[in-house]
């Protein structure tokens, strides 16, 4: 019997996915990698980002006032409120399941982790209401609400006014209680943006401000129980956890949202020279 042997042009084989810059090491390697690109040089080795505008420009003169100081802290607190009260009203973790239920009048489209959607028609999507994988991030450790608000009670104490909410707190607070109801991707990166830039250059601001207004005050904000880099390690393994459930899309439609996250903490940053 004769056998042909058949040669497969390498044109014609699968091509190899692309492969993303850290993703090999896990999705919280990439959302580091797009968020240390959007450093300047000054800030970071891994830095690319232009400085374009007046505000982008390092700073010449650090002169941080104590009033600014507790306009920074105030809406820092609001938008770890929203967080985390988000993060505390999430039904349950998620389960790694996938379920439709459809009827004559409507369909009802349950997916776990990523999202819960309603359809008013058969295989239409009109609103995207919760993330269940918010509930993986419970407890973690690196809440800082609780921080914040005895860091406020002690200037109180020292006869300082606490100043209301401005505008950077209010509109960041209310853009993370939309995107809870409908972009869990976006909701991620932004949850993600918050708590690790403020365990690495938050606290470097923070001994900055100390050092020139507080006598050198170490304040609650920058104290974590436990050890934080460990801490850390816990979240980073359930973002990736979190990821591995979704698409390629998914995965960059979250990292795309990272340079909104940056605009929005860095208006709540430049309160503290007011």
């Amino acid at each position: 019997m004769l056998t042909r042997n058949v040669v497969v042009s390498a044109t014609t084989a699968e091509k190899p996915r692309k492969r993303y810059p850290g993703e090999a090491k896990g999705f919280v390697e990439e959302m580091r990698f797009v968020a240390m690109k959007l450093h300047t040089k000054e800030q970071a080795k891994e830095g690319e980002k232009e400085v374009k505008q007046p505000e982008e420009r390092p700073v010449q003169r650090w002169e941080p006032s104590v009033d600014g100081y507790l306009k920074f802290l105030v809406d820092s607190k609001l938008v770890y409120d929203t967080l985390e009260g988000i993060i505390d009203k999430a039904p349950f973790p998620s389960c790694g399941v996938t379920v439709v239920l459809l009827s004559a009048k409507s369909s009802f489209f349950f997916r776990f982790p990523a999202s819960v959607v309603w359809s008013n028609e058969k295989n239409k999507v009109i609103s995207l209401m919760w993330s269940a994988s918010d509930a993986e991030f419970r407890d973690t450790g690196l809440e800082r609400s609780e921080k914040l608000a005895k860091d406020l009670q002690w200037f109180k104490e020292q006869g300082y006014t606490i100043p209301e909410p401005s505008s950077p707190g209010v509109t960041y607070a209310e853009y993370l209680k939309e995107l809870s109801e409908k972009d869990p991707q976006a909701f991620i990166c932004h949850f993600y943006n918050i708590y690790f830039a403020h365990s690495a250059g938050g606290r470097m601001i923070g001994k900055k401000v100390a050092e020139k207004i507080l006598d050198k005050k170490e304040l609650e904000f920058y104290k974590w129980d436990g050890d934080l880099s460990q801490l850390l390690q816990n979240v980073r393994d359930k973002l990736n956890k979190v990821a591995e459930s979704w698409t390629r899309e998914e995965k960059n439609h979250c990292l795309e949202e990272t340079e909104k996250s940056f605009k929005y903490s860095g208006d709540i940053l430049r309160l503290i020279l007011s």
